[in-house]
Parts: structure tokens; C-alpha cells; sequence
């Protein structure tokens, strides 16, 4: 009976790491993938509007909290640039 005690314990334990790893998994996926979404929304946002000549205020705010959330998962900057040139874009046409 002990020795099936023992091994009851080491298997709960060894389970729940696995459950775990692969709970992490799938976590950074779905992080990696809205980051992915965000980031291609601003892009064709982007291009959208620079092409257009102007940006309305309110795609300058759909942009601005599409880029919070994407900053806020913790990327590295390469959209700074882009951000910062959209929101520099006219609110009207010339």
C-alpha cells in the first residue's frame, strides 16, 4: 500500500507542473496572436489614412487604444515610430 501512496503523490504533482506548462502555452499564444491582430490593424489603419491625407479623430482614437494594448503586452517598440506618425496626420483633409 505505501508504495502506491508514493507514487499518488509524485503523480499529482508531476501533472499539475504539466498542466501548468501547458496552460503558459497557451497563454503567450493568445498573446502573441492578439499582438499580431493589433499590430496589423494599425498597419492598415496606417496606410489607410497616410494614403487619405488625414486621419478623423476618431481613427486617431480607435489607433491610439489599439496601440495602449499593444504597448501594454509588452513589445518592443517597433511601432513608436508609426504611432507617432499617424497621430501627426491632419484631422481633416487639405
Amino acid at each position: 500500500m505505501r508504495i502506491i501512496e508514493i507514487l499518488c503523490m509524485l503523480g499529482i504533482p508531476g501533472f499539475l507542473f504539466g498542466m501548468m506548462k501547458w496552460i503558459f502555452h497557451q497563454i503567450g499564444g493568445i498573446k502573441k496572436g492578439v499582438q499580431a491582430l493589433l499590430r496589423a490593424q494599425m498597419i492598415a489603419d496606417y496606410n489607410k489614412y497616410k494614403e487619405m491625407g488625414y486621419a478623423p479623430i476618431y481613427a486617431k482614437e480607435n489607433f491610439e487604444n489599439c496601440w495602449q494594448q499593444y504597448h501594454a503586452l509588452g513589445v518592443n517598440g517597433v511601432m513608436d515610430g508609426l504611432h507617432t506618425e499617424f497621430l501627426n496626420l491632419p484631422t481633416k483633409p487639405r
